[in-house]
């Protein structure tokens, strides 16, 4: 293990996450990454439930590092990530989104390649397997962007959309991100592949959920995550 690497920061963007995010807090604090220390940055966007209150209860009786902020209004998922990131203590940053459909458990194998010197971006796919009940618009925005980024940016990804995105510190800190919503996924493709990284990928579980079970993602953001890498192949 790079002895460099003492500290995992692992941002949450939330809104409006009530019936989740107390969960995902114990299975963070459940999950095991040897010597390396967590902190948390749950960024709540302008919730309108009891998201950030959940939270605090959880910082108060937790011996997790917990920082709350709180937005006071809802701006998107990629302004809580850049507000999050201005906050990170750690030298390894991991994006955690407040549902269930990604699982904790994956973080050593997320932090591997990393801890040992093998990458400093690393990407979880979800698309090792076959996924049950993903939405058709989820499924083909999910199988064009990966082949879009790899035509655009030379990469080898299969699940460009991923939310489980880790970075080394000093690699996201120098990407100058400007997303709001959920073009955050392919804007940091774009530039950390435009600035030189690889991306490794990792394979990871992944239980979709649906709109009625707080899914926020529509397929025009699909659209929009198509239009920003293309945008960005050709704008700093």
């Amino acid at each position: 293990m790079d002895p460099d690497y003492t500290r995992l920061s692992i941002i949450i963007p939330m809104y409006n996450e009530e019936s989740t995010i107390a969960r995902v807090l114990d299975e963070i604090a459940e999950v095991n990454i040897g010597a390396i220390t967590k902190e948390i940055i749950a960024v709540d966007d302008g919730s309108t439930d009891h998201s950030a209150a959940i939270v605090q209860q959880f910082a108060e009786r937790s011996p997790l590092d917990i920082n709350l902020v709180i937005s006071p209004e809802n701006q998107g998922k990629g302004a809580a990530i850049r507000r999050g990131l201005e906050h990170i203590t750690g030298d390894i940053v991991l994006i955690q989104d407040a549902d269930i459909e990604y699982d904790p458990q994956d973080y050593p194998q997320l932090l591997a390649p990393i801890l040992s010197g093998e990458a400093q971006v690393v990407y979880g796919t979800r698309f090792h397997h076959k996924i049950k009940g993903m939405a058709l618009p989820n499924r083909l925005a999910n199988w064009i962007l990966p082949r879009l980024a790899n035509l655009l940016y030379g990469t080898h990804l299969t699940d460009e959309a991923t939310a489980y995105k880790v970075f080394a510190a000093e690699v996201i800190r120098s990407i100058n991100l400007r997303c709001v919503g959920f073009e955050f996924c392919p804007e940091v493709t774009a530039k950390i592949a435009r600035a030189g990284h690889k991306i490794h990928e990792v394979p990871i579980s992944y239980t979709p959920r649906g709109t009625q079970a707080g899914k926020k993602i529509r397929w025009t953001d699909g659209v929009a995550a198509i239009w920003t890498l293309i945008k960005y192949r050709f704008m700093p």
